[in-house]
């Protein structure tokens, strides 16, 4: 019999990948950027790791809405754990934890995307 593995969407991992802003919010009216920027980079994060559940964080939060809700960064390089959830009760057994990167000295030109290994 052949033994069963898992398939790529159920192993936790953490990516790291930089997001156009920009072209996701090209004709958006200003004051709906900040909130519209929040929603593109849960939907970039529920594609990437194939999880419903997609959660923000706070300094990412933060780090969006910093110059108000119409000057909102052109790229942003975030870190998506893919985790398993611990809550008995939930709908899915894995979550996604969208995090800010930090950004090189050198910028954001010709960095692709990134494993992660974090030893949990």
């Amino acid at each position: 019999m052949v033994e069963k593995t898992r398939g790529r969407k159920e192993e936790v991992v953490t990516r790291e990948y930089t997001i156009n802003l920009h072209k996701r919010l090209h004709g958006c009216t200003f004051k709906k950027k900040a909130p519209k920027a929040i929603k593109e980079i849960r939907k970039f994060a529920q594609k990437a790791m194939g999880t419903k559940d997609v959660r923000v964080d706070v300094k990412l939060n933060k780090h969006i809405w910093s110059r108000g809700i119409r000057s909102v960064p052109r790229r942003i390089r975030v870190r998506i754990a893919r985790r398993r959830n611990d809550d008995e009760d939930a709908k899915e057994e894995l979550y996604s934890l969208v995090t800010v990167a930090e950004i090189p000295a050198e910028g954001l030109t010709g960095l692709g995307t990134k494993v992660i290994d974090d030893d949990e």
